[in-house]
């Protein structure tokens, strides 16, 4: 029997990669992101992937569609299954490590409704409702935001109209949560520093440039997340260079706020987060890690 697979999940900023690599040289690991957004090849510095920090551990889901592309849920999960075969057909162990709490969700709790397709006619017609509507629509348990409320309404116009189709089963794993979850004095004065550090000496500017010369449109750009649509905007001349970095800070922060609200919603859902000790080094967190996965 395999052992639950590690998952260190956490905000941005929290030293997940650290940890993540820490742990996988001392089990022989390989490591498999759990990020959304670091799958694009071309988005480096904007992502954080940090792969110099990686040295000799072999990772999965970076890099692995091109910047322009749509990467959602349901290949996330497939392409999960495929990289724990092929590192486990090794007789190697399996690290994961991100922030985006849906993907982490997904995994322990196995979503099926990620192979329901888009309805683009019926989005239409639920973007166009005014949100008492959409509520009253709703049987039970109201998502938390417009967008979910609007596909959980799509899933449930699915269900109704293929009452007896099977969705295919993916295979299931074990896994074992651990939380980084620095203080925020030190969460923000990291996320500040990275930010300078991103912007003045890494080339992030010029990445989105990049981006946007090889054909990227801003309305992908700002899909992909807070640094692309700041830029991006700063680039077209809508932002002065201070507001850009003002306004990309500030929301930085907000998105940490939110990833861990996020992880504590995750909590009351009934799945287990061990949140490791701060004070630790990466090594203590490391053995931390060994002896309650």
């Amino acid at each position: 029997m395999e052992e639950a697979i590690p998952v260190i999940l956490g905000p941005t900023a929290s030293g997940k990669t650290s940890l993540a690599v820490a742990l996988a040289g001392r089990i022989e690991a390989e490591i498999i992101s759990a990020d959304s957004r670091q799958v694009y090849r071309g988005m480096n510095v904007g992502t954080g992937k940090d792969l110099n920090e990686y040295g000799a551990v072999p990772y999965h889901l970076i890099d692995i569609v091109d910047a322009g592309e749509k990467y959602n849920l349901a290949r996330f999960q497939d392409d999960f299954q495929q990289a724990v075969e092929k590192i486990r057909a090794k007789g190697h162990q399996v690290v994961v490590c991100g922030g985006t709490g849906l993907y982490i969700q997904s995994l322990v709790q196995g979503f099926s409704d990620t192979y329901i397709p888009e309805n683009t006619m019926l989005r239409q017609e639920l973007e166009a409702l005014p949100e008492a509507e959409l509520d009253r629509r709703l049987d039970a348990g109201l998502p938390s935001t417009r967008k979910r409320k609007i596909r959980a309404l799509e899933i449930a116009a699915f269900r109704k109209a293929h009452p007896d189709m099977i969705f295919p089963e993916r295979e299931k794993y074990d896994f074992s949560l651990f939380g980084l979850d620095p203080p925020v004095e030190i969460r923000r004065a990291r996320i500040s520093r990275r930010l300078q550090q991103r912007i003045q000496q890494e080339g992030m500017i010029a990445e989105v440039e990049g981006l946007m010369a090889a054909g990227v449109s801003a309305e992908v750009l700002d899909y992909y997340g807070l640094e692309y649509k700041y830029i991006t905007a700063f680039l077209q001349g809508l932002l002065r260079y201070d507001e850009m970095y003002a306004r990309l800070e500030t929301e930085i922060h907000r998105y940490a706020k939110r990833q861990m609200t996020f992880f504590r919603s995750m909590q009351k859902k009934g799945i287990a987060i061990d949140w490791i000790p701060f004070e630790l080094s990466p090594e203590e967190k490391a053995e931390y890690i060994m002896e309650r996965r």
